[in-house]
């Protein structure tokens, strides 16, 4: 395929998607039993900053997110006690690792259209997520990569929100149960 001034030569279909879509890079995200195992690395060696964090108790996780000198976030999750969420990845992956991608798109349903043009497969798509509108890209097709697309909702981080708060489980929609 030649590729000239970014975009492949021909028209491609694709591309004609990707113009629709409008996605912007967002953050990875990795996961582990603990979370307690991930921030040695991701905040106290690298340096990430505490960004907001909690809990989705509908899905099983617990989830952090830390930003980097370059506004760049690594998201960190957890399984919630007794949530079998992550069991399956972490069978896969030998306790855990790489977990997702996450790009923004501004008008999710319409993104949601567009991918039904391709031979993408739409995993799971839950408009009504406690936190924002969401899809996920079945990694099957995407070179085994879970691609997951989220929809801004325009609102601020709530205040007083800190890491050891989400960790000792009074997140937003904190369980109140500690982290292991």
């Amino acid at each position: 395929m030649d590729v000239v001034g970014g975009a492949p030569s021909g028209g491609s279909a694709v591309w004609e998607t990707a113009a629709q879509i409008r996605a912007k890079f967002d953050h990875i995200a990795m996961a582990a039993p603990r979370l307690r195992d991930l921030l040695p690395i991701y905040h106290d060696l690298l340096g990430g900053r505490f960004r907001l964090g909690g809990d989705n108790v509908v899905a099983g996780y617990r989830g952090v997110q830390l930003t980097f000198p370059d506004d760049r976030v690594v998201e960190l999750l957890e399984p919630l006690a007794g949530s079998a969420f992550l069991e399956r990845f972490f069978a896969r992956t030998g306790g855990g690792g790489f977990h997702h991608v996450t790009f923004e798109v501004d008008d999710l349903p319409r993104a949601l259209a567009e991918i039904e043009k391709t031979t993408l497969r739409v995993e799971a798509v839950r408009l009504d997520s406690m936190s924002r509108p969401e899809a996920f890209l079945h990694p099957g097709r995407t070179h085994g990569c879970l691609i997951q697309l989220i929809q801004p909702d325009g609102s601020p981080p709530p205040a007083g929100l800190t890491l050891d708060r989400v960790l000792a489980g009074h997140g937003m929609s904190g369980n109140g149960i500690p982290s292991p």
